[in-house]
């Protein structure tokens, strides 16, 4: 993914800097369709192609959390940045639990938005690059198929988010050995803050709800330190 190829839907009810927002980003090379309120904005997505999204959230019509929903249940992979003005942390916890980017509060500079559009860029196109080349892996009774973003147990087969594909490749890259949070934060959030902190959090207790089958199988939490997939041989 680059940035002179984005596609981005950009949602935004104060169309003063709807529009001032849309014309710097086409200035830097991006289409951009911007709209008003939420039930514009999902029809909008459904009949376009989309690949990357900007969404306010105190929206006309569905809120930018609901927008949000939809839009993930469509495309687990589309990155989506917020913008608010909702400073809250509750709010900023709600929307990284639901897999957003990254979150920035208004009032801000545009140049930031741009930086934080190549940054997250950055990020997928380094993790899509090893999820290209990647095989296969085996995770006790489970096959974890990075490219598919799918976990497989005998007939059961579980779907994985981009997130929960990303954190669980991760801990596969070392099996039975400490993984630090700050590694993983930096690598797929790009910093350690709160809000991404306690979003690995959901994504490892989802993981271990997923892996619960296979009773060699865990996932052991280092408090503040990381994690450890462990494989045990079973006696």
């Amino acid at each position: 993914m680059n940035t002179y190829l984005l596609n981005i839907l950009l949602v935004e009810d104060d169309d003063s800097l709807g529009s001032d927002l849309s014309v710097f980003l086409k200035s830097h090379r991006m289409d951009v369709v911007h709209c008003t309120d939420g039930d514009q904005a999902f029809e909008a997505f459904c009949n376009g192609q989309f690949n990357f999204c900007i969404f306010d959230l105190m929206l006309p019509g569905i809120d930018g959390f609901t927008l949000t929903e939809r839009v993930r249940r469509r495309d687990f992979r589309i990155p989506i940045i917020i913008i608010s003005k909702r400073n809250h942390k509750d709010d900023k916890q709600k929307a990284f639990d639901l897999e957003v980017d990254d979150y920035l509060v208004k009032p801000f500079e545009k140049d930031e938005l741009l930086w934080r559009i190549k940054a997250v860029c950055r990020r997928l196109i380094q993790n899509e690059a090893i999820e290209e080349q990647a095989a296969p892996l085996k995770i006790g009774t489970f096959t974890f198929h990075i490219t598919h973003q799918t976990l497989e147990n005998q007939s059961d087969i579980q779907r994985l988010t981009r997130r929960e594909c990303e954190v669980l490749r991760m801990l596969c890259s070392q099996k039975n050995q400490l993984v630090r949070r700050e590694e993983i934060l930096m690598q797929l959030w790009g910093d350690v803050d709160y809000f991404h902190g306690r979003s690995l959090d959901v994504f490892i207790s989802k993981l271990r709800k997923y892996l619960k089958n296979d009773p060699a199988i865990s996932i052991e939490n280092i408090p503040t330190v990381g994690y450890i997939l462990q494989e045990s041989p079973l006696s």
